[in-house]
Order: C-alpha cells, then structure tokens, then sequence
C-alpha cells in the first residue's frame, strides 16, 4: 500500500465510500467503536454515517475523539488504514459539522473555478 502516498487523497465521508473502491483516499470521524482485538474502528463522519477501519496491527494507544486515516477503501467498502492521526478533543476544539462544510466550500470552489 506504498501507493497511498504517492499520490493526493480525496477526503471522503461514509455515503462517498463506494465512489473510491481500490483508490487512496482520506477520512476524518469520530471514534465510536474500537474492537476487542484493536484492529477495527468505527467512525462517524460529520454527517452521522459510519464507516468501517480496518488496521493492519493491533492498536498500542487508547483512542478517542476524532480520527484521520488514510487508507485504501476495499471491495466491502471498509478504508484499510495505513495510517491515523487522532486529534483529541481535549486538546483540540474540532466540530466534524465545520469539516463537511468547509470541504464543501472548497469543492465547490474548485468546480466553479471561483
């Protein structure tokens, strides 16, 4: 999976996960399950969908609070980490609402070319 660094990374929500089966992309949600053997999460985006992650080891930290990870999306529409990044709420004020909306204002810029 070398190749999810080599190239941009679109940042997705969860209803955009079958649009990216077999690419790299980026996705941002909040921690709302880890599994007992710390290789699969579930995040919510800001929307309130969730999406399956599946991590290629066991987890060595506890999570929680928002989450970024790149990854593949498979066939089942699961993102196979390579990488997370948590940004702890404690630490950082983040609003996942704020997220989806920036993004699609950027989207929208880059569509219209305003």
């Amino acid at each position: 999976m070398t190749g999810v660094y080599e190239s941009p990374k679109p940042r997705i929500n969860a209803s955009m996960l079958s649009q990216y089966i077999g690419r790299p992309v980026c996705f941002v949600g909040r921690l709302e399950k880890v599994h007992p053997s710390g290789k699969a999460l579930t995040l919510s985006d800001g929307e309130g969908k969730s999406a399956s992650v599946e991590l290629s080891e066991p987890l060595d930290e506890e999570l929680s609070g928002i989450v970024e990870v790149i990854g593949m999306v498979s066939n089942k529409g699961t993102v196979m980490a390579v990488s997370y990044t948590q940004y702890r709420e404690d630490k950082i004020s983040f609003g996942t609402h704020y997220y989806i909306d920036s993004e699609l204002y950027f989207c929208v810029i880059a569509f219209t070319g305003m």
